[in-house]
């Protein structure tokens, strides 16, 4: 089969040995010399076609618009209502010379900022260019009769816009000969890739679960601290005698507590995505690991646990079935070796009974192991939490009586004192004493107005349990004060937590 060596026609060299020039001038000027002319005519052709293409396109855009207007001077009605100033409904009732004078003054007062995408300096808008031609055209018909003028209007827009079609027509003649110009020679713009190999590197190992215990991890280093003793006669009153460490206390053991409980594994987005998926559904969990390598990672099935303790302490309990099931899949996966996602996934997925019973059994007793030690956990909980302290109103002796005088309201503006001993009295201190009385029951919560509108002691002793301490006192000092709460020998106690049994009198 015959080679074509015919492209290589077009290659444009600036230093071909069979070059001819002046014999006083040496050749390496003239390969410059022609070197930079072929640069320059090439950026030269390569701007003309730029502008060929900007105004064909300009064209383009005029010479529909100028097509719309000669129809509506020749009396056509728009066929449709748009942005441009010959499509606007203030024009719409216009035809012929009006509509004429109407786009003129429109164009003028209102134009367009559309204009041709150039980076021409002042380049006019397209609403310019039009208002220029009308202009020309007007000067040419203004010197003519009043019944001439339309006729004359509208043969120079048919006119202009057959110029404007040759002109088009010869601007896209000059723009296919220079492109194919542009084609006789091979330039570096026409260089392009065909294709290649590129060494695309493994992805990075994702790092381990934060938290995560693994093989690395340091473990806490243990101190030994040598001291030399010396044995005195009195080593009570030796002032070199060095003080016994003290112990260390609940709060210090409650950090530690914090910080361990702080320092678990945490589930990463796709470990929490992985964890939702279905039971006993292989299929999707290898296609899963697949394509988020960052599941199989030190720590990930420690974090599973620790979302599935607190899941089933939240009463999610398939939830934390699911991430039991999940855990030991990485577990089991982990066991196998270096392959053992794989080795795991094909037995699993194949259905092979000996594998699949193993595995259930082992998610079944693990969860159950689970729930028993949520059980352990919340028991603990409820057993070491410690009661709150409490205020509670009680009487001095067993025979005394605790009683509540609720006011129905505000006292009424026509106050009347009767009875034995009210002679003395100052009815304005008693109105703000009745007042103060019914000020002080307002400001209480509804809880508690309905226990004191209720009466018994039982009641009010109920809701004041459930106030903090201070709250508590300073609700009982309300009542004493205003004269709600009432007993005989003047004297209450309160009990302050059942766990201490200790009672304070409340004056």
């Amino acid at each position: 089969m015959p080679l074509n060596y015919s492209k290589w026609d077009q290659l444009e060299l600036s230093d071909d040995s069979d070059i001819e020039g002046h014999p006083n001038v040496d050749k390496r000027s003239l390969i410059n010399w022609k070197q930079r002319d072929i640069h320059e005519k090439r950026e030269a052709r390569k701007h003309k076609i730029e502008a060929l293409n900007a105004e064909i396109a300009c064209n383009n855009v005029l010479k529909p618009r100028l097509i719309n207007i000669t129809h509506r001077i020749a009396g056509a009605q728009p066929t449709n209502i748009g942005d441009l100033a010959e499509d606007a409904q203030a024009g719409k009732s216009h035809t012929g010379l009006p509509f004429f004078q109407y786009l003129v003054d429109r164009l003028q007062s209102n134009p367009s900022p559309a204009a041709p995408p150039t980076n021409a300096k002042d380049q006019p808008t397209y609403d310019a260019m039009i208002l220029s031609l009308l202009f020309q055209i007007y000067d040419t018909v203004k010197v003519l009769p009043q019944d001439e003028q339309a006729k004359a209007v509208l043969d120079g827009m048919k006119k202009h816009i057959a110029q404007l079609a040759e002109h088009t027509r010869e601007l896209e003649a000059d723009l296919a000969a220079e492109l194919k110009e542009q084609k006789k020679h091979i330039t570096s713009d026409d260089i392009h890739e065909g294709w290649e190999s590129k060494y695309v590197p493994p992805k990075p190992t994702p790092p381990p679960i934060k938290n995560a215990i693994t093989d690395t991890t340091p473990e806490t280093k243990t101190t030994t601290t040598k001291t030399t003793t010396y044995e005195v006669l009195n080593p009570a009153a030796s002032s070199s005698h060095a003080a016994a460490a003290p112990p260390p206390s609940d709060a210090d053991a409650a950090n530690d507590d914090d910080e361990q409980q702080e320092d678990l594994p945490e589930l990463t987005p796709s470990l929490a995505a992985f964890s939702h998926l279905s039971l006993w559904d292989y299929a999707q969990s290898f296609a899963f690991i697949q394509d988020n390598r960052d599941v199989v990672v030190p720590g990930a099935s420690d974090a599973l646990l620790v979302a599935a303790f607190q899941a089933e302490t939240d009463g999610r309990e398939k939830y934390a079935k699911q991430c039991v099931h999940q855990s030991l899949l990485l577990q089991y996966c982990d066991k196998l070796g270096r392959d053992g996602v794989r080795l795991f996934f094909q037995k699993m997925i194949a259905g092979d009974k000996r594998a699949v019973s193993i595995f259930v059994k082992d998610v079944e007793d693990t969860y159950a192991h689970l729930v028993m030690r949520v059980a352990a956990a919340a028991t603990e909980a409820s057993s070491s939490t410690p009661q709150k302290e409490q205020i509670q109103l009680v009487p001095e002796n067993p025979d005394s009586s605790i009683t509540f005088n609720v006011p129905d309201g505000p006292p009424p503006d026509n106050l009347v004192l009767e009875g034995p001993g009210t002679e003395d009295l100052d009815i304005e201190e008693v109105r703000k004493a009745l007042m103060m009385r019914w000020t002080v029951f307002d400001g209480f919560n509804d809880e508690l107005k309905d226990a004191l509108r209720v009466g018994t002691l039982e009641g009010v002793n109920k809701v004041l349990a459930e106030m903090d301490v201070g709250e508590a006192e300073e609700v009982v000092s309300k009542l004493d004060l205003a004269g709600i709460m009432s007993f005989a020998e003047g004297g209450v106690r309160d009990e302050t937590g059942s766990a201490k049994n200790e009672d304070e009198d409340v004056e």
